[in-house]
């Protein structure tokens, strides 16, 4: 395939998983049940690895920290927004919540999600759950977790929210050991490039 043969299969792809996504919360609503049916619809999507090909989605430059986000798809009002992130090893998040219902599955490597509960006076880790090809991870809108890439190589995810990240200006990053909340970098949130 050319590149504008696999544009053309990508955006075709993507519309098709999205509106599929769009059904799955009309008929079902926001529910764990729902998130894992839209988890399976973009674990097919993830699977064509050929359409996120890692010379058109790079992640930062060797050893430099951060995210390159590339948005996919996003509804008018932010609704149904889908990233691809490319991460370099090396890079986690302070525990965080996203305030929209979340969805995250791999085309390539690996990430570590940590899961928490509140408690009074800190957080409690739950759950880690390892996002690698063919096992991701479905949040509701209230649940909290921290992201670690492992590994040596980069990582390249898909990212499905209910509202864009760019819309969501009420997350909360969380102090493990107090609780402490403080207001998430909406910022930090903006696509380095829409594809």
């Amino acid at each position: 395939m050319n590149e504008m043969d696999v544009t053309a299969a990508r955006a075709a792809a993507v519309a098709a998983t999205v509106e599929r996504i769009r059904a799955i919360e009309a008929r079902e609503g926001v529910t764990r049940p729902a998130l894992d049916a839209i988890m399976a619809e973009l674990h097919k999507l993830a699977a064509q690895e050929h359409l996120f090909p890692s010379a058109e989605f790079p992640p930062p430059p060797a050893g430099e920290k951060g995210a390159r986000r590339y948005l996919l798809q996003e509804d008018p009002g932010g609704r149904f927004a889908l990233y691809l992130n490319a991460l370099n090893p090396g890079n986690e998040t302070k525990p965080h919540d996203h305030t929209t219902w979340a969805v995250v599955v791999a085309v390539d490597g690996e990430e570590l999600n940590k899961v928490y509960a509140k408690r009074d006076g800190g957080l409690d880790l739950v759950r880690e759950v390892v996002v690698k090809p063919g096992t991701g991870i479905a949040l509701m809108p209230e649940d909290i977790h921290s992201i670690h890439t492992q590994g040596d190589r980069p990582t390249r995810h898909l990212h499905m929210y209910g509202l864009a990240l760019e819309k969501l200006d009420n997350r909360m990053a969380y102090d493990p050991a107090t609780g402490a909340a403080v207001p998430y970098n909406r910022n930090f949130m903006a696509p380095t490039a829409n594809r």
